[in-house]
């Protein structure tokens, strides 16, 4: 058996305390420079300021316009089941191609906030409003990325 004087065991205690001092502030740093990190952009603010989305949604107006006239001219001789047929064919046009203008504006939001959160370090970047607290938000600096294309 091992005989513990009470120098010694001041000692262990002291060492014990330094050991997981070190390592509680080591774990804190880690975390504050893995939260510091994180970028935060709004999203939907850059899709609505987006030079391209004024475009798109003219295009968009004029897609609904021709799909109504379409619907308009060629189904005045279909019955009612014919109606509604064709209907879905025009929405599910629609919806394709609001899709399309929509995803060339996310590549090119997409392509700015990785090259802003690069240049700034950051390993993640998430949507302003899953953020609850914390971050650097970055959507200034995406959108000047995007108006001087």
């Amino acid at each position: 058996m091992i005989k513990i004087n009470g120098k010694q065991l001041m000692n262990i205690f002291l060492a014990s305390f330094v050991f997981f001092s070190i390592i509680t502030i080591t774990n804190i740093s880690t975390t504050y420079a893995a939260a510091s990190s994180v970028g935060i952009v709004n999203y939907q603010h850059l899709v609505e300021q987006h030079p391209d989305s004024a475009k798109a949604q003219i295009a968009m107006n004029d897609a609904i316009a021709q799909a109504k006239y379409n619907f308009d001219t060629k189904s005045v001789n279909m019955n009612d089941q014919e109606k509604q047929s064709y209907y879905q064919q025009l929405q599910q046009g629609l919806q394709i191609k609001q899709q399309n203008l929509l995803e060339a504006i996310q590549n090119k939001l997409n392509d700015a906030v990785k090259a802003v959160a690069k240049s700034r370090g950051l390993t993640i970047v998430i949507d302003a409003g899953a953020a609850v607290y914390g971050g650097q938000d970055i959507t200034d600096d995406v959108m000047k990325k995007i108006m001087a294309k």
